[in-house]
């Protein structure tokens, strides 16, 4: 045994020296492994019982419940908010918890926020009087939760502290694994115009009429989620990263004047006491009616109402099971219209809520829109497990569990643009693709933003081609994020960033990782193996807490192929696609001695040969490729012969896995090649297709591109 030490430690020192030196004396620095291509283990968390090394939630895998009975009254009159709630927080992890921590998102817009004070600003040359007079008051918005009482469930207080968005609940005794605890808050709060002010939720209103239309959301405090991969999230809420959630169930009565009509998270209870016999007869028609929306509630009906102002409340009761959020829309302007929607033998029905101003838009496309998502969705992800879905005319693009707020609206003649009708659909379209991502696929949005954005504008591009034949996508597209990958570096960040620190937010979080998956389905996987690996993710997920390394590992282990290469450059990195042709040698085959076949340069320029060929004689290339690009991509050629033919074939990335500068490729063919173009369709986001095509073009495809981009 110490003779085999001796031996071993010799070898080190003989294998050390020749590490350390060439052929030539000459000593060499040693380097770390660079290769595109090595393993994702440095960067992926380390699998665990709870996240497996296959990308699947494993037998140890928990997640908190919080349960909430909300009681909740909108004054109209003065733009308020009053609430009371009592919480069941179940801790299902293993961990004993001192405190919890409650998320306050309305406190954003407190007087004392913090949120202005982080945003760099300078005095504009010139604005309009409304932007002046929004912008710059002496009396600031008097926003943010006002917490009146917090009690435990016998109404004893309760100690607890906030800090900015974020309020602690302080336990007298520590929460054990498996055992709940209830308490109760109570606050109010002043509704925000969302119009004038912004946000994610508020009131617009109308001078015309003195209506206001309400969408309700990040209304009450709620829990955050804790869980073992961040402990508690309780990141502060700065207005654009957005929500970490647990799963519950709601009990909600939301007390309105007596003539809103309102829509909501969860199942209506006591729909005979909201509504009229009318409604009701029109609301079962539209259960049992699949092929276009029933109106529910007309516009000469809102019209009429919009004058009365009743001074009587009622109070509509919803239960909503297993959802993470609540939210609300009221109005006494809205229109209600409703469809059902088979999803495998399941109806659902498909609801829009919207004012006078937004149809006939809203009432020719919002809810057809919301049933195509619907549809959809569940064939690429899972069956949508609710039993309703709402669009809203909220004016603006924002999303909750089985409810969501949409911008458009036509002229005031009625008449309304293709601009106008295709940002409405795609908005809508992609906020009730949000009940799948983020709303059941739970994915941390406040870490990880490009989880429910990016995936989510992924299927939207597909929900979209479904709702209309010709639907001209955009976002998402290869060639649409070229200008935002081929911009200035110093203000583009990894996808793999928070949404609160990038610079172009939109083009990071929705639409690179939207094309990255594009790129995976068309171009690298197919949508075979795509489609299977994607659905297992969703299926794997769904009501559970995923994290980027479960989608990266469940994409790989569904669908055999090794991506850690992809995962590396298009999240980690800001490198770009950049493959052209190099050079081209051209050479014919003569007979050698005895059995030997000798290959002859040609060495003239261009593709055409100047030596005569033999009639059967086949012709020989050495393309060299190169790789000004940092990103690693498969190589898609199209061939050009003399007789006009052409011919695609796609070198996969790997190809580069020697050499991430340039290789060659031997290319052979009894038909003379007259032309060669690379990523013909534009399937890569090449940055820089000038150097794509041999012989070279006089103005590329890309060259044009960009001058339509700029014109």
């Amino acid at each position: 045994m110490k003779k085999l030490s001796v031996f071993l430690l010799a070898m080190l020192f003989i294998s050390m020296a020749g590490f350390a030196q060439n052929t030539s004396g000459k000593t060499q620095e040693g380097h770390t492994n660079q290769n595109k291509f090595r393993q994702l283990k440095d960067l992926l968390a380390t699998p665990n019982s709870q996240h497996t090394a296959s990308g699947a939630p494993g037998k140890k895998y928990t997640q908190q419940k919080v349960d909430y009975i909300i009681d909740v009254t909108l004054d109209d009159v003065n733009q308020k908010i009053t609430g009371r709630e009592t919480i069941t927080y179940h801790n299902n992890s293993e961990d004993e918890l001192t405190y919890l921590w409650l998320q306050l998102d309305q406190n954003m817009r407190a007087i004392d926020s913090k949120t202005p004070d982080i945003k760099p600003s300078t005095f504009p040359k010139g604005t309009s009087k409304a932007r002046f007079n929004r912008s710059y008051v002496d009396e600031p918005f008097d926003g943010g939760f006002k917490i009146t009482s917090v009690t435990n469930i016998d109404g004893s207080n309760l100690s607890y502290t906030i800090n900015q968005t974020m309020m602690r609940i302080n336990l007298a005794t520590a929460l054990a694994p498996g055992e709940t605890f209830e308490f109760k808050v109570s606050w109010w709060y002043n509704i925000n115009n969302h119009r004038s002010n912004g946000g994610r939720s508020g009131y617009e209103h109308f001078p015309a009429d003195g209506n206001n239309n309400y969408v309700i959301a990040q209304f009450y405090p709620r829990l955050c989620v804790y869980d073992n991969v961040e402990g508690w999230q309780n990141d502060q809420f700065w207005g654009r990263s957005e929500f970490a959630l647990e799963f519950g169930d709601f009990t909600v009565n939301i007390t309105t004047p007596a003539d809103h009509m309102l829509g909501a998270t969860g199942k209506l209870l006591n729909e005979k006491e909201v509504l009229t016999k009318t409604q009701q007869k029109r609301l079962a028609e539209a259960k049992k009616t699949f092929d276009k929306p029933v109106v529910i509630h007309t516009q000469e009906e809102a019209i009429e109402i919009e004058k009365s102002f009743s001074k009587k409340t009622k109070t509509w009761k919803f239960f909503a099971e297993n959802v993470r959020d609540y939210a609300f829309a009221t109005s006494r302007k809205f229109i209600w219209d409703g469809m059902a929607v088979d999803i495998n033998g399941k109806t659902v029905m498909a609801y829009s809520y919207y004012s006078k101003e937004a149809n006939p838009l809203y009432g020719e496309h919002s809810t057809r829109a919301v049933a195509q998502t619907l549809k959809t969705y569940s064939k690429y992800t899972f069956d949508y497990p609710y039993h309703k879905a709402i669009s809203v005319d909220g004016q603006m693009g924002m999303e909750y569990p089985q409810i969501c707020f949409n911008p458009g609206r036509p002229n005031a003649d009625g008449t309304y643009s293709d601009r106008v009708k295709y940002r409405m659909l795609g908005v809508t379209i992609h906020e009730v693709g949000h009940n799948f991502f983020p709303m059941i696929v739970n994915s941390d949005e406040r870490q990880w933003t490009w989880m429910d954005e990016g995936l989510n504008s992924f299927v939207q591009m597909l929900a979209m081609m479904d709702y209309e034949e010709g639907y001209p996508l955009n976002r998402g597209l290869p060639k649409n994020i070229v200008r935002y990958m081929s911009g200035d570096q110093s203000k583009i960040a990894p996808i793999m960033s928070k949404g609160d620190n990038v610079y172009s937010f939109g083009s990071n979080a929705y639409g690179k990782p939207a094309t990255a998956l594009w790129i995976l389905r068309e171009t690298i996987m197919g949508h075979e193996l795509f489609d299977h690996a994607f659905r297992t993710y969703a299926q794997r997920w769904k009501f559970k807490h995923p994290t980027p390394a479960d989608f990266f590992r469940s994409m790989e282990d569904a669908s055999a192929i090794d991506l850690d290469w992809f995962w590396r450059g298009w999240f980690y990195t800001t490198d770009v696609t950049d493959i052209g042709v190099k050079g081209v040698k051209k050479f014919y085959a003569e007979p050698g001695a005895e059995d030997e076949v000798n290959f002859i340069e040609d060495a003239t320029e261009g593709l055409k040969f100047k030596s005569p060929q033999k009639a059967n004689a086949q012709f020989f290339y050495e393309i060299t490729f190169e790789k000004p690009g940092g990103l690693v991509m498969p190589i898609i050629v199209e061939y050009t012969y003399a007789d006009g033919t052409k011919e695609r074939k796609t070198y996969p990335a790997q190809i580069w896995r020697y050499n991430d500068k340039e290789i060659t490729k031997a290319v052979y063919s009894n038909k003379e090649i007259t032309n060669i173009e690379i990523d013909p369709d534009l399937e890569t986001a090449d940055v820089d297709t000038s150097n794509n095509s041999y012989p070279k073009k006089m103005t590329s495809e890309f060259d044009n591109f960009k001058t339509k981009v700029k014109g």
